[in-house]
């Protein structure tokens, strides 16, 4: 920066500083920050549609070899409940389509591994609380620092989630509500 006087300079550096330090930031069309999640991503049993809903995530941080997703509601009885553990989700994606946590669908990316949630179906089971106060559902968005998970297909739903915590260099997070 040879010849740009020094408060020019220093606002340059510490404006590069901020440019370089964007969010990892999580979003849905369907689906605000606070909101009430619609009754299409609700589960079947509570007379929704059971679709997993469109999420979009940006600025990763450079160094991310693949992704995770998780939905966790920590407002259920026994610690919290997981509606959704999906992983190895591949470094070129910026989000998932909706219906993305249907196994099999062709709406995930291809290695994405969909784990048993906790009403023991595997992918995306929707909120299904019961009556009385609204629950939390926090969506999550993991940047791993492997390109595969090393969790087996036995492991436990915790374990599966603990390997994503263990390997996660960033997360960007989505939280909204759902009552009967």
């Amino acid at each position: 920066m040879k010849g740009i006087p020094i408060k020019t300079a220093l606002l340059l550096t510490l404006a590069g500083i901020a440019g370089a330090a964007q969010a990892f930031t999580l979003s849905s069309p369907v689906i605000q920050p606070g909101g009430t999640i619609p009754m299409q991503q609700v589960y079947t049993r509570c007379g929704g549609g059971n679709i997993s809903p469109q999420l979009e995530w940006r600025d990763p941080p450079k160094n991310v070899k693949s992704y995770a997703v998780t939905v966790f509601d920590p407002d259920a009885g026994g610690g919290g409940f997981w509606h959704w553990i999906a992983f190895n989700i591949g470094v070129g994606a910026y989000g998932l389509n909706a219906g993305a946590g249907t196994p099999h669908s062709g709406n995930a990316p291809g290695d994405t591994v969909q784990f048993t949630n906790g009403f023991g179906d595997r992918g995306y089971s929707g909120p299904c609380p019961p009556p009385g106060k609204p629950h939390r559902y926090v969506f999550t968005v993991y940047a791993l620092d492997v390109p595969v998970l090393p969790v087996s297909a036995a492991a436990s739903s915790d374990d599966a989630v603990h390997a994503i915590r263990k390997h996660a260099i960033a997360t960007a997070r989505l939280t909204a509500t759902y009552g009967r």
